[in-house]
């Protein structure tokens, strides 16, 4: 414990009790540094190998993912991804989702008027799995109230009807751990819990990539990407890879780092100690007579009606987040007892 918190220590200091990472996780002091070394080269004209960086958060948030590194896409948005999945799909087929689930990993489905989108609440989709059922699209965590998904539920049932199933992991990857592979595709946007800026996703896709077409390839998702310039690209990458966005360099240029430190924090360890500062919190407020919404085991606390005290912690300091009324807290390896206790003494 003593190195995980000396790690921390050396790698944030924010100057406000900082409870917001479900919107907006905060850049450890190695990320900010190779970003301004990365810059400052650009301006002298002396410009590093950047797309290095891209391989190496790859390899990175594959090692986090419990999966090879060959099943790995990079690219930018959970949306983008989304929609590559959802042009896989044959007129007609049915997608499971959950009930309010994040826009950016449902909305896709939709806009493809010749596929069935069925929405049930959380709790049953697993139960709600059918024979008509081709994909189930969900968040591990809920975004809005950090409810968890039943996953074991979730595959069970998947496998008994051949569906196959998408994991949105973008409020859970970094303190929940994560075995991508009982999944079939898995995205997360890296700026929250895994601590990189905006710019940085990752699909994890099937050994045989899931009969996902390559709509978006360009030069970088050709095997031999500095042959694939001009013309059309001769060779698909024979991996995950010919599923790549152009990437946004400066952010994986920070990713690589940030990355980095969540694995030498070990999510074993930020898991729990994530859930100790969010436990700590609903006991708390259990005293101070409110009840958050139901979420055992997770690191976001989401508590109806105090949404609109959210302007008014920012001013004192405390940084939280109004979601749908409710106010959302989210608690992540820079965050201590102190400020659990700030918050409880706020409201």
């Amino acid at each position: 414990m003593q190195t995980f918190e000396r790690l921390v220590r050396a790698e944030f200091q924010p100057k406000t009790v900082y409870l917001n990472t479900a919107t907006l996780g905060l850049l450890p002091a190695r990320s900010v540094t190779a970003i301004r070394d990365a810059v400052a080269g650009m301006a002298d004209g002396r410009p590093s190998d950047l797309f290095a960086d891209v391989e190496a958060a790859r390899a990175a948030f594959a090692r986090i993912a419990g999966v090879p590194v060959g099943r790995v896409a990079a690219g930018a948005s959970v949306a983008v991804y989304s929609g590559l999945i959802a042009a896989s799909l044959p007129a007609g087929a049915e997608v499971l989702t959950a009930e309010d689930d994040f826009a950016s990993l449902v909305n896709p489905f939709h806009v493809r008027d010749d596929l069935k989108v069925r929405a049930v609440p959380l709790e049953r989709i697993a139960e709600s799995v059918g024979p008509d059922t081709a994909l189930v699209a969900v968040s591990a965590v809920q975004s809005a109230d950090g409810r968890l998904v039943d996953l074991p539920a979730l595959r069970a049932a998947a496998r008994a009807h051949g569906a196959r199933i998408f994991l949105d992991a973008s409020q859970s990857a970094g303190w929940l751990p994560l075995a991508a592979g009982d999944a079939d595709y898995v995205a997360v946007v890296a700026y929250k819990w895994v601590l990189c800026p905006r710019g940085v996703a990752f699909l994890v896709v099937p050994e045989d990539l899931g009969g996902l077409p390559p709509l978006f390839a360009g030069w970088a998702a050709g095997e031999h990407p500095w042959r694939s310039t001009y013309g059309p690209v001769r060779e698909l990458a024979r991996s995950a890879r010919r599923f790549d966005e152009s990437p946004a360099l400066l952010s994986y240029t920070a990713a690589r780092h940030s990355l980095a430190l969540i694995e030498e924090l070990g999510v074993d360890a930020v898991h729990a100690h994530d859930l100790a500062l969010a436990d700590r919190f609903r006991a708390g407020l259990a005293r101070l007579g409110h009840a958050p919404v139901p979420a055992p085991g997770s690191a976001i606390v989401s508590v109806p009606g105090l949404g609109h005290r959210q302007a008014g912690l920012s001013r004192a300091g405390v940084e939280v987040s109004d979601r749908a009324g409710n106010l959302r807290a989210a608690f992540h390896v820079y965050n201590t007892d102190a400020d659990v206790d700030r918050l409880l003494d706020a409201l």
